[in-house]
């Protein structure tokens, strides 16, 4: 009898420990962006396709928005915010870095010249 208990116990114990929701290894978010061309959508995903921890991002320059795919674990969610504002552009309310900004192209830069 005691074996049946502890055999029970142990299919228990391993249903428990399978069953339980693990952390995701990668999490997916989008960002509103202040880009405003092409060479805003090269830039922003250039800078964060070769950030630790991104393994993918996308911007659609129609909506401005950047999906961007992440290891949670590696970099976090104001981390890519902030390699965004340093790139010179906007992240959701999160502003961009002024001094970035104006290294950017006027075509770049908001209400700049449009080519």
């Amino acid at each position: 009898m005691k074996n049946y208990f502890l055999i029970f116990l142990s299919i228990v114990l391993i249903n428990t420990v399978f069953s339980q929701e693990k952390n995701p290894k990668m999490e997916t978010v989008v960002l509103q962006t202040s880009a405003e061309c092409g060479d805003c959508k090269v830039r922003i995903e250039d800078v964060l396709n070769y950030t630790k921890g991104v393994k993918f991002a996308e911007l659609d320059l129609e909506t401005k928005k950047v999906t961007v795919k992440f290891a949670p674990k590696k970099i976090n969610l104001e981390q890519i915010k902030s390699v965004i504002n340093e790139t010179g552009y906007d992240a959701d309310s999160s502003k961009a870095v002024k001094a970035a900004v104006l290294k950017l192209p006027l075509c770049c830069q908001p209400g700049g010249m449009k080519n």
